[in-house]
């Protein structure tokens, strides 16, 4: 059986590391980075930036479901 979570490599502030995500939250990221018009690249070292603690995939969840949330409050 297929793991629902990918791992992929992804350079984040200038160094190369792997961020295991599911596949709905790659696609979330890069539907934002696409509404920002920035490469996902550099909004994954925007919020690896802006992170209090807690591991880069968990920060890069919370960032999708805040954006979608907002979406939702803002109709």
């Amino acid at each position: 059986m297929k793991s629902p979570v990918a791992k992929r490599s992804i350079v984040v502030g200038g160094h190369k590391t792997s961020v295991s995500l599911e596949e709905a939250f790659w696609s979330g990221i890069k539907e934002i980075a696409d509404v920002r018009s920035i490469p996902m690249t550099d909004l994954v070292s925007e919020i690896d930036r802006k992170r209090d603690q807690g591991n880069l995939s968990s920060a890069i969840r919370l960032q999708v479901l805040a954006h979608y949330r907002n979406q939702i409050t803002s109709l």
